[in-house]
């Protein structure tokens, strides 16, 4: 079997250049996800003077984001884990899909929350605008 030691060798080489890349792109997320949130807090901080901010709103936008960037970890994770996991990787592997997981419930739940919310306050909008 010693025509697999090359190609056992290339492997590991792509695992490392496509881990790079997923973590690369995970910090891009978050970066991406920053400045969306804090141009989404900006105009919506301009639009609601007097209002109370919809706090939630950004919350659930860098979540969102969140969520993206530790998909793309949970995938670097995953893929330098192949190649001769230790304990530690296999621990930090399920400590990230528990979280990820659990994000993406509880943003899944806010954000159908937060839509509701507003299809709600739209219905309220028409109503007041049909009743004048």
């Amino acid at each position: 079997m010693a025509w697999l030691a090359p190609l056992d060798a290339l492997l590991k080489e792509i695992v490392v250049v496509a881990t790079f890349c997923l973590e690369a792109i995970s910090v891009l997320c978050v970066v991406v996800g920053l400045f969306k949130t804090a141009c989404l807090a900006v105009k919506l901080n301009r639009h609601s003077r007097g209002k109370e901010f919809p706090f939630n709103q950004v919350r659930l936008r860098f979540g969102s984001w969140l969520a993206l960037a530790l998909e793309f970890q949970l995938g670097a994770d995953i893929l330098s884990t192949t190649m001769e996991p230790t304990t530690q990787d296999l621990i930090k592997l399920a400590v990230i899909a528990v979280i990820r997981t659990f994000l993406n419930y509880f943003l899944d739940r806010e954000m159908a929350a937060e839509l509701a919310l507003v299809q709600e306050q739209k219905k309220l909008d028409e109503g007041a605008i049909r009743g004048r």
